[in-house]
């Protein structure tokens, strides 16, 4: 039987990921073009996006290490009972780590862009400095993917378990049965 205080506390830690990255995609950092007796540059408004990137980058890591360390990765334990449980955990299992990864990727790489900041000066007849932020989206598709893998991570678990319940016991004779002549 699926551990219902698991379900509940990957559901809390999918949750605040998936906050933290929407308050990230609204807190992306904006630039301006500050023009000064001789030169233009950038000046960048709010970098806390980025914090809230990386935070929820790891509460999501946290909630698939838990949900892995639970199944045992699906490999690493006792073989599981044949049937549909079995066959929706292997799948769950793949389409876990395909938004899992896509996710961590969307936020680490928006974190990462969203902390660059142009850090050079042109002279007032140059063009003006090009002050890259972070396209707005990006953090959102984050977001998005949060909650695909918190849906199939929670339907991994719940699948696998069912799997697990009927399992065949591990033989606990390894040789011939000699207690008739004791």
């Amino acid at each position: 039987m699926a551990s219902t205080l698991l379900l509940v506390l990957v559901f809390v830690l999918d949750l605040i990921a998936f906050g933290l990255a929407v308050a990230a995609e609204q807190r992306r950092a904006t630039a301006t073009i500050n023009r000064d007796a001789e030169y233009n540059y950038c000046v960048y408004e709010s970098d806390v996006a980025t914090g809230l990137g990386v935070g929820s980058f790891f509460f999501l890591l946290a909630s698939q290490l838990l949900i892995m360390f639970a199944s045992r990765c699906l490999c690493c334990g006792r073989a599981l009972r044949p049937g549909k449980p079995r066959s929706w955990a292997i799948v769950l299992f793949i389409t876990c780590w395909v938004t899992f990864f896509i996710a961590e990727v969307c936020l680490l790489a928006a974190s990462v862009r969203n902390a660059y900041h142009t850090k050079y000066r042109t002279y007032l007849v140059q063009h003006p400095p090009s002050c890259e932020v972070l396209r707005k989206g990006v953090f959102g598709a984050g977001a998005a993917f949060i909650v695909f893998t918190g849906i199939v991570s929670e339907l991994f678990y719940v699948s696998y378990s069912k799997a697990d319940e009927g399992s065949i016991p591990p033989r606990m004779d390894g040789g011939i049965r000699m207690k008739a002549f004791m």
